[in-house]
């Protein structure tokens, strides 16, 4: 029987590069069944492992016996002593930038609006940084097994690409003179943190099933 995990996450962006990933290795990758309908978990802690765990826990009691994965993840931007960091995806909201309630969801184009902000003036060759997931696998409200996976870049004065989600049309990646918004989903599978994550953590969780 195959390796199955289920991500605790609704984000479609997140759980297509899972499921990319997954791919690869021959593994069945589903979101949590019901997730949608689970009250979320209060996101609170100072890194990334704090808010991985805690949604892994949790999320790993509504599915027994099951392996359940979650992350958190997001943009550490040297030229601001890491920001966004774990705020990442409410970088914009933490300073009072929202939609109306009728409004699309443009969180993204906040995010990216105020990182350009923050970086105004800032040359190039300072604006390095790096996407960082870490990745936790839990069962019946146990931590299981826990990874990491990062990729280099540096930030854009101006978005390039229409693909991704996030801050990835600011995202560059100098070995290939492309955005993360402009490569296609195999060659973000070689690159993506959670990519990277999700390899380094099969090997170590490979024994916990009966497969």
């Amino acid at each position: 029987m195959p390796l199955r995990l289920y991500a605790a996450t609704t984000s479609a962006g997140k759980l297509r590069d899972f499921r990319t990933a997954a791919q690869a290795f021959s593994i069945a990758l589903d979101p949590l069944p019901g997730i949608e309908k689970i009250p979320a978990p209060e996101e609170d802690g100072d890194t990334f492992l704090a808010n991985a765990a805690t949604k892994a826990v949790y999320y790993s009691r509504f599915a027994p016996g099951e392996l359940v994965i979650a992350d958190d993840s997001g943009l550490e931007v040297d030229a601001l002593g890491g920001a966004p960091g774990v705020r990442s995806a409410r970088y914009a909201a933490d300073e009072g930038l929202v939609d109306s309630p009728d409004a699309n969801d443009n969180t993204d184009v906040w995010n990216n609006m105020l990182l350009l902000q923050k970086l105004a003036g800032i040359p190039p060759a300072l604006r390095t940084g790096r996407y960082h997931c870490t990745l936790v696998a839990a069962r019946d409200g146990e931590v299981v097994q826990i990874a990491d996976g990062t990729v280099e870049g540096t930030i854009l004065e101006a978005p390039r690409g229409s693909g991704g989600f996030g801050y990835d049309p600011l995202f560059y990646l100098p070995q290939l003179d492309k955005s993360m918004a402009e490569i296609d989903l195999e060659t973000k599978l070689n690159l993506s943190h959670r990519g990277r994550a999700l390899a380094a953590l099969l090997p170590l969780i490979a024994g916990e099933t009966n497969c």
